[in-house]
């Protein structure tokens, strides 16, 4: 496949982005039913196109893709009297976490990058942060949304350290994402929890878009530098 034509998938996540975040502004949720569910299929393909061989990285991030995409559509169902959608969406959500952690965790361990204290310092004084302002108002969802910070937050942890990968283009591209990841979901859980504000779906959908463009096409990037890497060993 040409790549203009791998590009095409990537433009067209661009705009459905663009269409959803619209159609938040708009208060049009009928149209979010078009264009939400489609945004995942979308990078899944574009990042499939790229990928020329099977590998346990590739399936890390496809299936985090899955995920990602099951909570999308069930979160679209919640309601004040359907509260299980929510929960059934954030529980896809955290596998879909738990797959980007394999993905990191790989990584880090090919690449014997050591852990940083100071790191870990930062993730939990942000995990701190948060779980204290929601602590409060979180009543029978105190102990998911606990569950859920701890692997969010080891998520971020190990996509930190992707910044000291031999790929730095990728280790940015991945940290970027995942720290978008969790400014998105941090606003939807203070908007849902703790303090409703203007303009929150907005901001919530659209860092959630970027980060996973970001995390996808970084580790997009490092997968296809170690098989083109290894490509050439096979040729020499």
């Amino acid at each position: 496949m040409k790549n203009s034509q791998k590009q095409t998938y990537l433009f067209v996540f661009g705009m459905l982005l663009l269409v959803d975040v619209s159609a938040i502004a708009m208060n049009q949720e009928d149209l979010r039913f078009f264009s939400k569910p489609l945004l995942m299929p979308f990078l899944s393909a574009y990042f499939l196109q790229n990928v020329s061989s099977r590998s346990f990285l590739r399936d890390c991030i496809l299936a985090a893709l899955f995920f990602s995409w099951t909570g999308d559509v069930l979160l679209m169902f919640q309601t004040k009297t359907q509260p299980i959608f929510f929960l059934l969406g954030l529980s896809a959500f955290l596998v879909a976490h738990l797959c980007y952690i394999g993905f990191y965790h790989r990584i880090r361990i090919t690449e014997n990058i050591k852990g940083r204290w100071w790191l870990v310092m930062i993730v939990a004084f942000y995990y701190a942060m948060l779980i204290t302002l929601l602590y409060p108002d979180l009543g029978d969802m105190r102990i998911p949304v606990l569950v859920y910070g701890i692997v969010i937050s080891f998520m971020l942890l190990l996509a930190l350290h992707m910044s000291y990968i031999s790929n730095k283009i990728a280790g940015r591209r991945i940290m970027t994402g995942a720290i978008l990841f969790v400014i998105s979901d941090s606003l939807l859980a203070v908007n849902r929890f703790s303090q409703a504000f203007s303009g929150a779906g907005i901001m919530i959908m659209l860092t959630y878009g970027l980060a996973q463009y970001f995390m996808v096409t970084g580790a997009l990037r490092y997968i296809s530098s170690k098989e083109a890497a290894a490509a050439s060993l096979s040729v020499s």
